[in-house]
């Protein structure tokens, strides 16, 4: 097969994944399409390497891993998550309570390892899917690598529906005391938004440089070195402690946004950051070609019951928080459940439920303005920085 076929062919796969998502708001997943389309794909008459011969061989992948897990860095801004603190705690509650009954119950039925490689998944995205893809595929366990893809896949069935039901309670108890005056609008939904949305940049180390020579390809170095010296330092501690580049990665991230040498969301101003997420997400589905049929059905019951054991675990530890924060149960689990997917679906859900509630524009506010910021920030806190430094510790362990 020729390259640019190869090419043509896995991207349509990602653009009917995308399609289908639209079509339905995102009640079917777009990886669910995707990940089925590669596997049908890979049992009849695609070649093994077909995503390497498209282009996207194992190296450049990692060289998007640094530059995507960087670019993540520079989102966190601690003045807009300090607004949001009730929801941090509640979001790394859900985290815990993944994490205990999954590292308990999980493991006396399904085992440790077989935990380990599901945990970052399923309170991520990609990027600690993929961590833990290869972390299994360089321990030798072949199957595990294919489950950690999996469970990525899968964790949206679970996601969508649940957290559009408790929104909906969420909702329908805040228009009752909005409508019997009891609640007013809140006015942290800008802050908390922009988290979804490219501020300005500022530059504080090149203030005096010209904007024209601000470029594309300066934007890409800087990047570029910031992930080098997260690589480099990961490199100088090893003898004395093992800590993953990638985490190193989210925390120079940070660091170089905030002493103004990379702007926010840099990727996405040096226009490559749809093309990055293309090449991840394709060397994800590259996984899937060590998936057998005979595989498949030995990993859907571990595959399930990951998915249940660890979304009763995020409930349980998420009300119990929310009763502390005085934070109702619905809003506390359903801040919990971005974990199963992040931005942008918390997102969509969010405003799909507040649509379908009220056609008045007023109480729409008022929701939006509760319940968004939440939604936003637990998705972000969760997906973007908690999945990739677990995926970084538990690599270790297998």
């Amino acid at each position: 097969m020729s390259q640019m076929l190869a090419l043509a062919i896995v991207v349509l796969i990602l653009l009917i994944g995308d399609w289908i998502a639209i079509r339905t708001k995102a009640w079917v997943p777009s990886m669910f399409i995707s990940a089925l389309l590669f596997l049908i794909g890979y049992w009849t008459f695609f070649p093994t390497e077909i995503v390497s011969v498209a282009g996207i061989p194992s190296v450049v992948a990692t060289m998007l891993m640094y530059l995507l897990i960087t670019n993540m860095g520079t989102l966190l801004s601690l003045q807009e998550l300090k607004a949001q603190w009730k929801t941090i705690l509640i979001a790394l509650a859900g985290i815990i309570g993944i994490v205990v009954f999954l590292l308990g119950i999980g493991t006396f039925i399904f085992g440790f390892k077989t935990m380990v490689v599901a945990i970052p998944p399923l309170v991520g995205g990609v990027v600690s899917a993929l961590i833990m893809a290869d972390g299994a595929n360089a321990a030798g366990l072949t199957t595990l690598s294919v489950f950690a893809i999996v469970i990525y896949v899968m964790q949206g069935f679970a996601g969508y529906p649940l957290t559009s039901i408790v929104l909906k309670k969420e909702g329908k108890r805040l228009l009752e005391k909005y409508r019997s005056g009891e609640l007013q609008p809140m006015d942290q939904v800008q802050a908390s938004s922009e988290l979804a949305v490219t501020a300005e940049p500022t530059l504080k180390l090149f203030k005096f440089l010209p904007e024209k020579y601000n470029t594309d390809f300066f934007k890409f170095f800087r990047l570029i070195v910031v992930a080098f010296l997260a690589y480099f330092v990961s490199t100088l501690v090893e003898p004395i402690v093992s800590i993953s580049p990638f985490i190193l990665c989210l925390l120079f991230g940070i660091i170089g946004k905030s002493i103004g040498f990379l702007e926010k969301q840099v990727l996405q101003k040096a226009n490559g950051f749809g093309f990055a997420m293309m090449g991840l997400m394709l060397f994800i589905f590259d996984g899937l070609k060590q998936a057998t049929p005979s595989m498949m059905v030995e990993i859907i019951f571990p595959l399930i019951g990951a998915i249940v054991i660890g979304v009763c675990g995020m409930y349980i530890f998420s009300f119990i928080a929310g009763k502390f924060l005085k934070v109702s149960k619905e809003m506390a689990f359903a801040v919990s459940l971005t974990a199963l997917y992040g931005f942008p679906a918390d997102f969509i859900i969010t405003n799909e439920v507040i649509n379908s509630l009220t056609q008045d524009e007023k109480e729409k506010d008022v929701l939006t303005s509760h319940m968004l910021p939440p939604m936003l920030v637990g998705g972000f806190i969760t997906v973007t920085i908690v999945s990739v430094i677990l995926a970084g510790i538990f690599v270790t362990l297998l």
